[in-house]
């Protein structure tokens, strides 16, 4: 008999902790997913602030985004390099708009690193276009739309999470060339 008893007890405390464990592993998994969809939110933003960051001319904001061994492709430019590129683009452009389509962007599950890709346009600052809100989650109707009105670019970007921060390791800029983005 008390075997039995121990056995059933065992049995009893196995079975408690074991639904203890499921009730911490559901909060802890809707968690990483509910993490996973607010990095992407954040990089969303981040994205947003840098293009805000552009348009007012400011190149060390822009730099703020970026890690300390960042690339930009094509050419393999570091960061010193790549500021004198940012300046002589704000020479060329003056005053401008960034615009864009909601950002595509991946990550694997618990990595620190995402990619995002960003259809975007840089328009002189007064020139008129039609409504954007409804392209915002359609990037081919965008292209169509608004492609010749402006200098067409696809951004990829890869970014890396560093102490809590998202920031961008690598930058690949690709303008459009009639049928697609240049290399």
């Amino acid at each position: 008999m008390d075997i039995h008893n121990k056995q059933t007890g065992i049995s009893d405390l196995f079975q408690r902790t074991l639904k203890r464990s499921v009730y911490w592993l559901i909060p802890l998994l809707l968690l990483t997913s509910c993490s996973e969809k607010d990095d992407i939110t954040v990089i969303r933003q981040l994205i947003a602030q840098g293009a805000k960051l552009a348009e007012n001319h400011d190149i060390n904001g822009l730099m703020d985004l970026t890690t300390e061994d960042f690339m930009a492709l094509p050419g393999k430019h570091d960061n010193r390099e790549v500021k004198t590129i940012i300046w002589l683009a704000f020479k060329h452009y003056r005053q401008f708009k960034i615009l864009y389509p909601e950002p595509g962007i991946s990550r694997q599950n618990g990595s620190n690193s995402a990619l995002a890709t960003v259809t975007l346009l840089i328009v002189k600052k007064d020139q008129s276009l039609p409504d954007l809100n409804e392209l915002w989650r359609n990037p081919e109707k965008w292209l169509t739309e608004l492609g010749e009105n402006a200098d067409l670019y696809q951004l990829k970007l890869e970014w890396l999470k560093k102490n809590g921060n998202w920031l961008v390791k690598e930058a690949r800029l690709a303008p459009f060339q009639g049928l697609g983005f240049g290399k």
